[in-house]
Parts: C-alpha cells; structure tokens; sequence
C-alpha cells in the first residue's frame, strides 16, 4: 500500500511539473494532425497575404478610432469588439472570412483560433486576434491560451496569422487604438500547466453539504 501512495505522489508531482518552450507548430500538429506552415518571406503568394492583413490592420485602427472607440469597462473586454471589426474588414478587402469550421462541423467561436479566411490563392489561413498594452508587452503575463477539444477548430494545414493591436485609455472607458502588429505564430513558444478542476455537479451535490438555507 505504501509503494502504491508512493507511486501515486510522484505522478501527480510529476504532473505539476509544467512543460515550457512547445512549439505552436508542433502542439497543433500533435492535437489535430495538421501542419503549422511558417511565412514564407520568399513566396510572393504570402508576401501578397501580408500586404492585406497590413491593410486590415491600418483600417481596423482608422474605424475604430474615427467612430470614437470601443466602450469597455475593462481593457481586456476590448478584444472582443476588435474581432468582428477585423472579420469584416478582411471581407470588405475581398477575403471569405469566418468563424473557423470545426472537424464536426461547427461554427465555433471560442478557442483558439479566432478567425478563418480563405486568401485569393485559395489557401486556408487562421488568425488569431489580440490586443496589447505597451506598459506590459515585455512582461511574462499570460495572453495567449490554446486548450485541446474534441471539437477541434485546426481542420487544415494552414498559416496560423496574430492580428495584434496596441490599446490606450482615452477617457475612463473609451479604447482606442494606437498601433497594430502582425505575427507569424509557427514559432509561438507555448507552456502547459496542469491543473485539476471539478463542476457544479460534484461541487453542489449531497455528499458534500454541510448544511444550507434560503
């Protein structure tokens, strides 16, 4: 019994102990089968994509800022108004651009990643998007998450594009955009940190009640 216990602790301390420094490319090859292909500088064809998603992103900061920006009371609520400004922005510059198809066939809009679009070379492409303060751009806070899903959004070999855009405070709760980055994420160093969690279910059920009241 003891050998047992003994055995027990070191897997879980083993589990605790977190992975660093995974490759994007090599975690999403791992979890869908699909490839991360890098941007190629020397492919005219990703040279071309590059050129729209610059374009995306200037406009993006011109809309956003024109029409008095984005009311949020927390800056990190801001990047969900950003996504459907770049979704239709890439549409309106001629790219079929949605909520990526998963491998069952849903429409899916949580999880990594945000968007899909299809490039005038026929090529699927995904494209995450972020927005950043300048104040913590170099600090090892956490800003990007992937989790793996049965119902999995990496369907295809693809570019996996960032879409990244720097926020300030203009007023107590107006954001508006001072610069934008576009990033090649193949290289996107990842860490895994387990974690054990529960539901509601088990949380609430009768075995664990102590006592209760309206």
């Amino acid at each position: 019994m003891n050998n047992l216990s003994n055995e027990l602790q070191g897997v879980i301390a083993q589990m605790l102990k977190p992975l660093k420094g995974l490759s994007l490319e090599i975690v999403i090859e791992g979890l869908s089968g699909h490839k991360v292909i890098p941007f190629n500088q020397q492919d005219p064809r990703d040279q071309k994509v590059l050129e729209i998603l610059k374009t995306c992103a200037k406009n993006v900061k011109h809309r956003v800022n024109n029409n008095g920006g984005i009311i949020r009371n927390r800056p990190n609520e801001v990047g969900n108004d950003i996504e459907p400004i770049v979704e239709k922005e890439l549409k309106s510059l001629g790219y079929e651009a949605n909520k990526p198809i998963t491998n069952q066939g849903h429409k899916k809009a949580t999880g990594y990643p945000d968007l899909e679009f299809i490039d005038e070379f026929n090529r699927l492409n995904y494209l995450e998007c972020k927005t950043f303060n300048i104040k913590n751009i170099d600090t090892t806070q956490r800003s990007f998450y992937l989790s793996p899903s049965e119902d999995f959004k990496i369907t295809q070999d693809a570019h996996h594009f960032g879409i990244s855009f720097e926020i300030y405070k203009e007023t107590s709760n107006i954001y508006k955009i001072r610069s934008w980055k576009i990033l090649d994420l193949s290289k996107l160093k990842l860490n895994v940190k387990y974690e054990f969690n529960s539901d509601n279910k088990h949380l609430y059920s009768k075995e664990l009640i102590l006592a209760e009241g309206n």
